[in-house]
């Protein structure tokens, strides 16, 4: 409460000195408040509340017109530097609403930070060359709070609701395999056939050896998978699964390409999780900084090319 009434102070305060310096410069109370946007009355009562609150007289009024006192001279000079310098701030500060500048440090996942996001840092800086980017490519889920990120790019998962999510790009999770694989060990039509296959896993804080996840009858369901190889490395498993290895649990995003070329093939896609999308997460805030909503729309630009996703990134 004692800050919101320093707060309403301050603004009667800059009202009184503009009303002040714009009788001055139109010559009358009248031409002022016609300025201003209120009544006369309202403006000399603003005056009169500037020369009670500094205990002197600044204006010599008079039905034909407004002189000064020998205060209220050296006064405006020192209000309209004080107004300038307000305009000036608020133009700085408007501005940079349209021009990214700054420090960004952005979070993303290990694989898809090399080949999604790293790669497109060059245009962007570009086109804000007062931007400093620093990206930190890891597969653990960081506290973007805590250690300083302004921004973090995820695979799916859940939120923090304290936190936004845009998302940049569709995406699934899906269970693949080589063509040369199905032949050899056949292709599982029900979850249960899972157990009999050899499922390649991320182990990283547990990882996917905790299960992987889809839907059925509604629900999301968990399936404990096994298999001879796990690793906390996405792109090892895509290699391990790309050569014939066994079964991954992959994002559409990293396979689309082979998919389309038919060296890997999906299967159980009628249970499937939808909700695996690529998103930008950042914490909630009133005014979102220009740097980290321009590198947002640089990225959902970039993902929405046709044929991004089928670029061949081996």
């Amino acid at each position: 409460m004692g800050r919101l009434r320093h707060y309403h102070a301050a603004m009667d305060r800059f009202k009184e000195i503009e009303a002040f310096v714009l009788a001055m410069e139109h010559g009358s109370l009248a031409a002022a408040a016609l300025h201003a946007g209120i009544t006369p009355v309202m403006l000399g009562r603003r005056i009169d509340a500037l020369e009670r609150r500094l205990g002197t007289q600044l204006i010599h009024r008079s039905t034909r017109r407004l002189a000064l006192t020998d205060q209220g001279a050296g006064f405006l000079d020192e209000c309209r530097t004080l107004l300038t310098q307000w305009a000036s701030a608020e133009a700085t500060v408007s501005a940079q609403k349209h021009r990214a500048s700054g420090h960004l440090v952005v979070s993303a996942p290990a694989a898809f930070g090399r080949l999604h996001v790293a790669p497109h840092a060059s245009a962007f800086l570009k086109a804000n060359p007062e931007v400093k980017l620093s990206f930190n490519l890891t597969d653990r889920v960081v506290d973007l709070v805590r250690e300083g990120y302004d921004l973090g790019l995820r695979i799916g998962g859940a939120i923090d609701p304290n936190f936004v999510a845009i998302q940049l790009a569709t995406n699934q999770r899906v269970v693949c395999g080589t063509p040369a694989y199905f032949r050899k060990h056949g292709k599982p039509k029900t979850l249960d056939d899972l157990k009999q296959h050899n499922c390649l896993a991320f182990n990283l804080q547990g990882g996917q050896q905790r299960g992987w996840y889809f839907q059925q009858g509604g629900k999301t369901v968990t399936v404990r998978v096994e298999g001879n190889l796990d690793c906390n490395d996405g792109e090892l498993l895509h290699r391990w699964v790309s050569e014939g290895m066994g079964l991954g649990w992959r994002s559409t995003w990293e396979i689309q390409a082979q998919l389309q070329r038919g060296e890997l093939v999906t299967v159980l896609d009628e249970f499937a999780l939808p909700a695996y999308d690529i998103l930008a997460v950042y914490p909630q805030q009133r005014h979102l900084p220009a740097k980290v909503r321009f590198f947002i729309e640089h990225l959902k630009k970039v993902y929405a090319k046709p044929g991004y996703w089928l670029r061949d990134t081996t």
